[in-house]
Parts: C-alpha cells; sequence; structure tokens
C-alpha cells in the first residue's frame, strides 16, 4: 500500500492491483527482502492458492525459481515487473528474460540513483563498491563510455558527464541488441514533486503488440510533469 501525498489515503500497490486484474493470471510471483513488507504480504494473500511469497535477494530467486516457470517450451508466458530497491539489480535476471522469449518485462530505471553515487563529474571520487554494483546492474562497465564524453578544455582532454537521456537510450539499446528484447518503446520519465526524473519506466517485450499498447498508455503519461 502507498499513502497518498495529498489526501492521506491508502493506495493499492502494484501487488494489489496484479493481483485484483481482470482477466487474472494462473500464478502470482512476489520477491522482497524486506521482511516487514514480505509479512504484510502473506497477510494480504493468506487465502489466494495461486499466490508464492519469496522473502530475499530477487536476483537468486528470479534466476532460480521463478524463471524456470516460464519456459517457451513448456508454453508458458509471463508478465514480470522489477522493482529495484536501487541498483540492486543484476543484469544476469534482464538478460535471461530477454533471452527466454516468453516474458514481457517493465523495469523501473534508477537513473537518479546511478546520478547520486556513480556519474560524478569526478569519476575517480566514486567508491569502488557503486561501481561494482553499476557494473552488475549494466551487465558490465561500457556504460562508462555512455555516461561520460570526452571534451578537449584548456587543460587537455577531460571527461564530461552527458545527460539522463544519453544514459536511458543507451540502456534500451542494450536491452535489444544484448539482452534479445525485439520490442521496446521509448522509456517513459518518472519525476518528483519538483520535476526532477527519477527513474525512467523501461518495457520491453518480444512481441510487437505488446509494444504498440504500452506505448500509446505511454504517451498518454509522458508529459504530466511531476508524480
Amino acid at each position: 500500500m502507498h499513502l497518498s501525498k495529498d489526501s492521506g489515503e491508502e493506495i493499492p500497490g502494484s501487488p494489489q492491483i496484479a493481483v485484483n486484474t481482470d482477466p487474472p493470471f494462473r500464478e502470482y510471483h512476489f520477491i522482497d527482502l524486506n521482511k516487514l513488507k514480505v509479512e504484510n504480504l502473506r497477510k494480504l494473500f493468506a487465502n489466494r492458492p495461486n499466490v508464492t511469497i519469496y522473502e530475499g535477494d530477487c536476483n537468486t530467486v528470479m534466476l532460480e525459481q521463478v524463471l524456470p516457470r516460464v519456459r517457451y517450451e513448456d508454453y508458458k508466458r509471463g508478465l514480470c515487473l522489477l522493482d529495484p530497491y536501487r541498483l540492486h539489480l543484476n543484469w544476469e535476471v534482464i538478460r535471461q528474460a530477454g533471452q527466454m522469449k516468453t516474458l514481457d518485462i517493465f523495469l523501473n530505471f534508477p537513473i537518479a540513483d546511478m546520478n547520486r553515487n556513480v556519474f560524478w563529474r569526478n569519476p575517480e571520487g566514486v567508491d569502488e563498491s557503486d561501481i561494482q554494483r553499476m557494473n552488475a546492474f549494466w551487465g558490465d562497465d561500457s556504460w562508462r563510455r555512455v555516461a561520460y564524453k570526452e571534451v578537449q578544455t584548456l587543460f587537455g582532454p577531460m571527461d564530461e558527464k552527458t545527460d539522463n537521456e544519453t544514459v536511458a537510450e543507451a540502456f534500451r539499446e542494450r536491452l535489444q541488441r544484448v539482452a534479445g528484447f525485439a520490442n521496446l518503446p521509448e522509456p517513459i520519465p518518472m519525476r518528483n514533486n519538483q520535476g526532477a526524473i527519477v527513474y525512467y519506466l523501461f518495457f520491453a517485450s518480444a512481441k510487437p503488440v505488446a509494444q504498440h499498447i504500452v506505448t500509446q498508455i505511454f504517451n498518454k503519461y509522458r508529459n504530466r510533469g511531476a508524480t
């Protein structure tokens, strides 16, 4: 559940929205590291035998327990929402989902966390642990060539930080070229109350009809400003 900033009323979160969607899915799988959130999910869906809740690292749970249930040869299909806490999602989960050709995914791309902890104007000052998290999320260190461009100054060549749109577009190309998702509409920027982009919402699919539907939805909300 979420609390409305304006009215204070409770707003259903994505698990409740998913479970209450009509027509329904056959199975629902929810993963969280936070024990309290897991306990709340278990209370909410205690009477739903088609809901499975995991307490743990989604990178492990997805690869070992969830993705094997959606194999192409078993005629299974799925919709996946990847909503990481900051940069704690590994590229291998995304890549495998793309290679399977059975999953459509929504992905929250945490650009604010990247700017805050990794994409510094002085990249030499970035903590090594944040660099490793970025490498794991992107899949390698090629993000460096995207996040910075070399410019000539009076003091010689220097790295200059690029903008959010450049990073988001490069990741979109990576989803298609490396992960293997064939259909990717332009992601929608999600903003805070000050209008700053907090993350980009990506959609990736193997099916063109899915891209067409989501593009219409994204275009409807793209220029609404703050979330």
